[in-house]
């Protein structure tokens, strides 16, 4: 998870005309790309388009596959240098655990779109060809949204079942900072609009 400006990663992938700093941001997102690929070749990963290409594409406007998780590390990429440090959330061994949380949390009264699978699994905020069956996996939640995750999490912590309390708690933790952190940006006019998450 990490946080930052969403519009300004819209911008460097929209714009014709980049600025000094856009280029040199796009410089370093091109080197987060390239390592990428290297990593995915170092396990004999082969996604038909490299990231690298899948990067220029984006830029471009034209994907040239309908289907291809090369372009969701490449938004990734592009994500990561416009915001902050990653928080790591945790390991679970299947995303459709949280599709059990989902129901338990329901069950207890918290409204469909603020359950996790809402956000967590979300989508990219831009068209991106689909991943397919494989990961990774993107979802967005609006900043100035996260305070009312975090009250409903904690209005229902101690009535969820004790497979669940764990994650909830730490959910409803890191959404309430998250809100403090965005009450925070906007008294500093900064534009810290959007919490992105990362499954691989």
């Amino acid at each position: 998870m990490s946080t930052g400006d969403m519009r300004s990663v819209v911008r460097l992938l929209t714009t014709l005309e980049r600025n000094p700093e856009q280029e040199r941001r796009l410089g370093l997102v091109r080197e987060r790309c390239a390592r990428t690929d290297g990593h995915l070749d170092e396990q004999g990963i082969d996604l038909d388009v490299s990231v690298s290409q899948a990067l220029d594409e984006l830029i471009e406007g034209a994907p040239s596959v309908e289907m291809s998780p090369a372009y969701t590390y490449a938004f990734h990429e592009v994500v990561a240098s416009h915001f902050s440090d990653t928080t790591d959330l945790g390991v679970w061994r299947r995303p459709s655990w949280f599709h059990r949380m989902d129901d338990e949390l329901a069950r207890h009264g918290v409204p469909s779109d603020l359950l996790p699978g809402s956000f967590l699994f979300s989508g990219p905020p831009v068209r991106l060809p689909n991943p397919g069956d494989a990961f990774p996996s993107i979802g967005v939640l609006p900043a100035q949204r996260a305070a009312a995750p975090a009250d409903a999490y904690e209005g229902v912590l101690e009535r969820l079942d004790a497979e669940y309390q764990d994650t909830a708690r730490k959910f409803a933790e890191l959404m309430r900072f998250e809100a403090e952190e965005w009450e925070s940006a906007q008294q500093l006019g900064q534009t810290q609009d959007t919490i992105f998450f990362w499954f691989r």
